[in-house]
């Protein structure tokens, strides 16, 4: 018998490096945009364009977010009679226009900064207070930031300074950064977090994430819940045809919120998605001529179960 002898090596096998959770936290990142997230740690000022939305920076900090999906301040500030509407539209049209009058070297205004300058001019003359515009603003920035940092097939692209270049001066507003209506740029940290938040609240509500796009159909049911008057209201304006961000700003609400109440409604199985559009519609002429034409989208006879046995069940 041969004995094999092992020698012990002199030095240790470097340890596998391992990502410092702690720090990851107080960064706040947690894989919702890397290209956001080193925008921020270069302090970079422009506009974040994504598939579906944009997120304007000053200094790495978020002062103002856009998305088709999410209704802006102006919609949720006129929703409830807080400002009426024409009075923001001639506040933002005076805001353009009070740059047109400057030199070449000036450029036009950015969409964050004609936002901006419009709410400055409506706490100056008093049509809203500091606070509600403020309130608005913020919740419509979260609104739209949670679409914008999506999840998208199309990689993001970054514009250093405004939507004009970042070498032309921007005009002087002669009001200064702290003055009312001033808006408060948000730690790109703090974004990212409640996006995250967002997202595991709508998953913990309901797993599929396709009655957030698609137009949405009432389910019958033999026997409905009650329903809180808010739900309601979402529920009666389920055709067929909204989705839930129309439903969202026919309603002047945040579009995440109008999500979380689709969502409650449909684990509670009184919304569905609209199903595909089937192609199985037959030819003009007689029946029978032709070969079938069979569907390109079928529903999953998983849930279709699933929805059988609960209807049983309550049934009962």
């Amino acid at each position: 018998m041969t004995a094999v002898r092992t020698t012990t090596p002199a030095t240790p096998p470097p340890r596998l490096p391992v990502r410092d959770k702690a720090a990851a936290l107080d960064r706040g990142w947690g894989g919702v945009s890397p290209m956001l997230t080193r925008l921020a740690a270069e302090r970079a000022t422009g506009i974040l364009v994504r598939e579906r939305g944009t997120l304007h920076l000053a200094d790495g900090k978020v002062v103002h977010a856009e998305s088709p999906a999410a209704p802006g301040a102006d919609v949720l500030l006129a929703a409830h009679g807080t400002l009426d509407a024409d009075v923001w539209r001639q506040a933002l049209a005076e805001s353009v226009a009070s740059t047109g009058g400057a030199g070449t070297g000036a450029r036009r205004l950015t969409g964050a900064e004609a936002v901006h300058r419009a709410g400055r001019r409506l706490v100056a003359g008093g049509l809203i207070t500091a606070g509600a515009l403020e309130m608005c603003r913020l919740t419509a920035l979260y609104d739209a930031a949670y679409f914008a940092l999506a999840p998208s097939s199309t990689p993001g692209r970054f514009r250093y300074g405004s939507e004009d270049g970042p070498e032309e001066p921007a005009v002087e507003s002669g009001e200064p950064d702290d003055a009312p209506g001033s808006p408060r740029p948000v730690p790109v940290a703090d974004l990212e977090r409640e996006t995250l938040r967002r997202r595991d609240l709508l998953h913990h509500i309901w797993p599929d994430a396709l009655p957030d796009e698609v137009p949405l159909t009432r389910e019958h049911r033999p026997a409905p819940p009650l329903l809180p008057a808010r739900r309601q209201a979402v529920l009666a304006r389920v055709d067929g045809i909204r989705t839930a961000s129309e439903i969202a700003r026919e309603l002047g609400r945040p579009a995440f919120h109008t999500l979380v109440d689709v969502r409650r409604l449909v684990a509670a199985g009184v919304v569905a998605p609209r199903p595909p559009v089937s192609l199985t519609e037959p030819l003009p002429g007689p029946p029978g001529d032709g070969p079938p034409v069979e569907s390109v989208e079928s529903v999953d006879p998983h849930i279709t179960l699933l929805k059988r046995l609960r209807d049983a069940l309550e049934a009962l």
